[in-house]
């Protein structure tokens, strides 16, 4: 009889996200494991809105810890966490914590250069090999305002003395970055580093393909320090702004009506219109501004337009713009995005496009064969805000993930769950819910029907329990969770068969896990958006999957 051979047969695969073998607590006194630095700080990055409190922990004590892991890998394996910084600000679109990381990155080798960055067994690095302080500044710096940003959390935390790493990577940066939109845009009064101080203090130079950065450059600096010197030839939008700005206040409404093109050709964005109309945003401002705004503005001005009462029509287009998937591939909107504008929006005109538009953001969710087990935490814990203004929860975001992934399974079970120890009259062990999907139905609507129907549970988190009372020999089990699991007799990961595939969803970057992982049908992925999905069906092909910045396995 063959013992090895045989159809069941399936290669061992790997997964980027590991344990130790380490053993430790959950925060809720649950069976923890402790996960390589890479692997921890990759969990903390893509769920961290930086200076924002969780449930388990204090914005400082989160901000510490991340800060603390970029220094440890910038030092020991700095190709790794350039290439994670850049994939973090780009693809994963977390902006502060990139441009944080970054600037410890550099802070970590420079102590390590002169021998004080206090860590066992730390190389002097004796010179800038590779160039990698320069190349992690540079590759976090990606919209106009960035450069400022850096100098402001650098001299806010380090002082005013600039390193050249830093000083030569936002350069790089400024190049790539600095034109005439930008600067109508971003240089305002509001900003402590306007464009003029960023260029004193780097010594950018003009860009050898950009003939008209050099005028750029010194227009920035006459600016701000109050020079009143002609604006060059060259500079085309900047001269068709002064022009705009010489029109009497009081005819400035029908110059709008009569002259719509001048916005354009005059970089006009929608926060400078209010200020040159001097008066309200009506619907004949929105109008006039539209067709100059981008995907984000657009998104997150649904409301307005409909408070303005803009025309049907005008709609349409913004509602075209929404729902193209090449539009929402180069917004890197995150999905919860289009959730929020679907909830802020009063008329229902936007509702298709919003749809088209989620769909499209979850496009690498994958459709899976045979029976899949979701499992939705909805404990307290994930009813914690991932959004700064509070709108938005983390089991929100756990319930669209969930709804969504069970609508792309063959056959899907998806399941909320908490524990019934904190709710009277329970019986004992996990309270679980089972969400029944509508033929047809839209992804935002059934959110609606999650958050409306009684699927957010509350109460503690028995995971290991939740998984035995559901688990009824389904093919793989996804769990959705903050992984802060209670204690119980039985571990999550033995309360399924080691047969069967557990993918562990992280939402929130906590040091422990609830479970092993990378290996041995025990997984863990992480973040806000659909990326790491793409990592079930390889390793469900027996592909070993790799950090999505890494070059998959051949």
């Amino acid at each position: 009889m063959s013992r090895f051979n045989s159809r069941a047969a399936r290669p061992a695969v790997s997964s980027p996200v590991t344990t130790t073998g380490e053993r430790t607590r959950t925060h809720e006194g649950g069976a923890g494991y402790l996960r390589d630095p890479k692997s921890e700080l990759y969990l903390l990055a893509v769920s961290n809105f930086v200076g924002t409190d969780t449930f388990y922990e204090k914005a400082g004590e989160r901000d510490d810890r991340y800060t603390q892991l970029v220094r440890q890998l910038a030092v020991f394996d700095p190709a790794w966490c350039v290439g994670f910084l850049g994939w973090l600000r780009g693809e994963g679109n977390m902006r502060t914590a990139s441009l944080v990381g970054a600037a410890e990155f550099v802070k970590a080798r420079l102590d390590a250069s002169r021998g004080t960055a206090g860590l066992t067994g730390t190389p002097t690095l004796e010179t800038e090999q590779g160039g990698w302080n320069r190349r992690a500044i540079n590759a976090v710096l990606q919209r106009p305002d960035e450069p400022g940003e850096m100098l402001g959390y650098w001299t806010g935390r380090y002082g005013r003395k600039l390193p050249k790493p830093v000083k030569r990577g936002i350069a790089d940066a400024v190049q790539r970055l600095y034109n005439e939109r930008s600067l109508l845009k971003y240089d305002t009064d509001s900003k402590g580093y306007r464009f003029g101080d960023v260029l004193n203090l780097v010594h950018a130079s003009p860009a050898d393909d950009k003939p008209w950065q050099g005028d750029l450059f010194k227009h920035a600096l006459d600016r701000r320090h109050g020079r009143d010197e002609e604006i060059p030839e060259r500079l085309g939008m900047l001269r068709a702004r002064q022009r705009l700005m010489d029109y009497p206040v009081a005819t400035r409404a029908q110059v709008l009506q009569e002259r719509g093109d001048l916005l354009r050709d005059a970089g006009m964005t929608w926060e400078a219109l209010a200020g040159w109309l001097q008066g309200p945003m009506d619907a004949a401002a929105w109008q006039a501004i539209i067709p100059s705004m981008g995907y984000m503005a657009l998104l997150r001005n649904l409301r307005n337009f409909d408070e303005a009462g803009v025309s049907d029509e005008v709609a349409e287009t913004v509602a075209r713009k929404l729902a193209d998937p090449e539009q929402v591939a180069r917004s890197r909107q995150l999905p919860m995005r289009f959730y929020s504008a679907f909830n802020a929006a009063p008329s229902l005109r936007w509702g298709h496009a919003l749809e088209k538009a989620l769909t499209a953001s979850l496009d690498n969710i994958p459709t899976l064969s045979g029976r899949t087990l979701v499992l939705v935490d909805t404990s307290s814990s994930m009813n914690a805000g991932f959004s700064r203004d509070g709108t938005l929860m983390r089991w929100d975001a756990a319930a669209l993930f969930g709804i969504a992934l069970g609508q792309r399974c063959q056959q899907a079970d998806v399941v909320s769950f908490s524990s019934a120890r904190y709710y009277v009259n329970d019986r004992p062990g996990a309270k679980t819910k089972t969400f029944r999907g509508k033929k047809g139905e839209s992804l935002l609507r059934a959110v609606q029907r999650w958050k409306g129907g009684g699927w957010f549970l509350g109460g503690g988190t028995d995971t290991a329990l939740a998984l035995r009372q559901e688990f009824q020999g389904h093919d793989r089990i996804v769990i959705v969770t903050d992984e802060q699991a209670g204690h119980d007799a039985r571990e999550v990961t033995e309360s399924a068969p080691a047969t069967v595939p557990m993918y562990t969803w992280n939402l929130a970057g906590y040091e422990a896990g609830h479970a092993p992982s990378g290996g041995h049908n025990r997984h863990t992925f992480g973040g806000l958006t659909d990326q790491a999905f793409r990592m079930i069906p390889l390793l469900e092909a027996g592909r070993d999957a790799k950090f999505p910045w890494e070059t998959p396995a051949g």
